[in-house]
């Protein structure tokens, strides 16, 4: 039986990372409570691999930053919320559990 699993990958022109999260296996023939089990722990790994990804973006976000300050001569006053949503995502805080 293959590994259960949840898998998400982040690839671009420069790195890519994958990021990995074992489950608890789940039996074809599985009991109502194995199934809870298993449910649990689906929801607390989702949440933790969510929180990884976003700790990773965050890193990304700031090397970002910076090498656009080492490489700029302007002096930064602000952050362009637009430019950066269009190109890292616009942040759900409301989907936030």
């Amino acid at each position: 039986m293959a590994e259960q699993g949840l898998l998400a990958k982040y690839v671009s022109n420069s790195e890519s990372k994958t990021f990995h999260e074992s489950l608890l296996p789940l039996s074809v023939g599985h009991t109502s409570i194995e199934k809870s089990a298993y449910l649990e722990d689906l929801r607390n790994k989702v949440g933790k691999l969510q929180d990884d990804i976003n700790a990773f973006l965050t890193a990304k976000m700031e090397e970002d930053k910076h090498e656009d300050m080492a490489g700029s001569s302007k002096i930064i006053t602000g952050v362009d919320e637009k430019k950066e949503e269009d190109f890292y995502g616009e942040e759900d805080v409301e989907d936030d559990s």
